[in-house]
């Protein structure tokens, strides 16, 4: 009876230890089957940009997100005028996310300091053979892609076709046929004189001193024939206080000095949106969609003056990187390669107006077409007008002294001497940082 009962109880023990084990295998294999359905977070910051901009992207990122079953992305729009200044505390804290958007001048400083993770082992040769040239020139640093544009810029004047016809102003149709410094300072007379138009030409000085101080405005230095620095020894004394620098922010401070442009701007509408607005408009595409709005049929798009000897144009745009300190980069790149898409760069450029930076979807639109409002910007960028910021670690330094002595030439100050002052601080950076080797 005894050995019954021992062996009854022995029994009665496997069975539970079975049922405990086959609980825990179950218990184990569940938890194994919710870790699998996990999905990768991908965070993504971007700067805030315009409501169109941001209606776009995020768009995009609600359908990867509704699509895939195995990534997420985790976006975050952060302020426009502090977002370079965030990237750069997330980089020494080593809290970047996954892909940020950088401004494409910035990026050669960003891989110079090991930010970014380096594109080339995924980008393709259809991809990278269909981006622009632009593009992929602004995405490289030492050989190497780190970031890439969706779009790349344009730059022109936008102007009142009323106002010019009233004033008797020629308007150009292509950028062979542009206005000379004579014709322009002539035109902008004949605009200023008119009842319904209180300055000339609205020159956006209500983005503040910044990047938009060198993006829109080393471009006229440019066609007068200067430089910020000399592209070939990275040296700013003689080029961005050369002889033709000084000239064009002579001529650029006198509009100012004569009316004809407002250094106290303070609204975003001064060319459509007062009772007496600006005749023209020196602005890039992203104000294709107010200013169409507005103005409708009335709304002209010119090329860039021809200052000196050639027309310059702005050229870059911001882009999109991988962080080297992400965890997971393939992932990112599946995020990346689903914002570089036909698709979403075709919708981005219907969104803002902006140059598609795929070359087959430059194509397929209508406001890019020979006879399309947007043409100018097509053939300034494919005719080699355009001209990217200087390429070097150093362009931080360059573009934050430069905008500095733009506000103040603009703020009536020396154009001399604040050049001077720019130069001296932009080589000794050079210098301290050993030419940024």
């Amino acid at each position: 009876m005894k050995k019954f009962l021992t062996l009854l109880l022995a029994i009665v023990l496997a069975m539970g230890v079975t049922a405990c084990t086959n609980s825990e295998d179950k218990k184990t294999d569940n938890n194994k089957e919710s870790k699998s359905k996990e999905k990768t977070v991908i965070t993504v910051w971007r700067h805030s940009g315009k409501p169109e901009e941001q209606d776009n992207i995020k768009k995009q990122i609600e359908a990867f997100n509704s699509s895939n079953s195995d990534i997420e992305i985790k976006y975050e729009a952060l302020p426009e005028g502090s977002y370079n200044d965030q990237v750069n505390a997330a980089a020494l804290s080593k809290d970047l996310p996954d892909i940020f958007m950088l401004d494409g001048p910035n990026m050669s400083n960003y891989a110079w300091s090991g930010y970014l993770a380096p594109l080339d082992d995924y980008i393709t040769d259809e991809l990278k053979n269909d981006l622009l040239p632009s593009i992929v020139a602004q995405g490289t640093y030492n050989g190497k892609i780190y970031a890439l544009g969706t779009f790349d810029s344009g730059l022109a004047l936008w102007g009142n076709k009323a106002y010019l016809e009233k004033a008797g102003v020629r308007i150009p149709k292509s950028v062979e046929d542009a206005w000379t410094l004579d014709e322009f300072n002539d035109a902008l007379e004949k605009l200023q004189g008119l009842e319904e138009v209180k300055y000339a030409i609205d020159f956006k000085i209500n983005y503040g001193q910044g990047e938009w101080f060198t993006y829109g405005f080393s471009p006229i230095i440019q066609s007068f024939g200067g430089d910020l620095i000399n592209r070939d020894t990275l040296a700013a004394e003689g080029s961005i206080n050369g002889t033709k620098s000084v000239e064009a922010l002579q001529w650029f401070q006198s509009l100012f000095e004569k009316g004809y442009a407002n250094a106290t701007q303070a609204s975003d509408d001064d060319f459509y949106g007062t009772e007496k607005s600006s005749a023209l408009s020196f602005v890039g595409h992203w104000m294709t969609v107010p200013h169409k709005e507005a103005l409708g049929d009335n709304l002209v798009l010119i090329p860039m003056p021809k200052f000196g000897e050639k027309v310059v144009t702005g050229m870059g745009s911001w882009a999109w990187a991988i962080s080297s300190q992400s965890k997971n980069p393939d992932a990112a790149w599946k995020v990346l390669e689903h914002l570089t898409s036909k698709e979403n760069i075709k919708a981005t450029s219907i969104a803002t107006g902006a140059v598609p930076a795929r070359k087959s979807v430059l194509g397929e639109l209508e406001n890019y077409g020979e006879d399309g409002l947007l043409y100018i910007y097509r053939e300034q960028l494919e005719g080699g007008y355009a001209l990217e910021r200087p390429t070097t670690p150093a362009y931080p330094n360059i573009t934050t002294n430069f905008a500095e002595a733009v506000n103040n030439i603009i703020n009536g100050s020396d154009v001399k001497e604040q050049l001077d002052k720019a130069a001296v601080k932009i080589d000794q950076d050079i210098q301290d940082n050993n030419n940024y080797k």
